[in-house]
């Protein structure tokens, strides 16, 4: 017999969190891109410390969910990949970190830092 959550209390449901952003790489690569107006797989790759295998994975479910696009160009006769953030991308990130304050806004020990 399970008890009913009463209606005053916080909905903590783990479904509201984006599963595509939730994972570590994605969230980190997420993140990086929101703070420059596009970068190279190698820029993100270095700033969040990934390895190329990752990345590319992580980078292509972002891509696949549309909150990233990919930008294949030549420089130099070099292949260069860049990415960016999509307008679709940034309202999930904004999203989700709105979310994920919801769920730490009643931690004693976060409230006592923003106090």
């Amino acid at each position: 017999m399970s008890k009913e959550p009463s209606k005053d209390k916080k909905d903590y449901d783990h479904q509201r969190l984006d599963k595509v952003i939730h994972a570590r790489i994605r969230f980190a690569a997420l993140a990086y891109l929101m703070s420059v107006s596009e970068a190279s797989f190698v820029d993100i790759r270095d700033s969040i410390r990934a390895t190329d295998g990752n990345l590319s994975i992580h980078l292509r479910k972002l891509e696949t969910a549309g909150y990233v696009d990919c930008i294949k160009s030549f420089e130099s006769r070099k292949p260069l990949t860049n990415y960016r953030v999509t307008e679709k991308g940034q309202k999930a990130f904004i999203e989700y970190l709105g979310n994920m304050g919801k769920f730490c806004e009643d931690v004693p020990a976060l409230q006592a830092e923003t106090a």
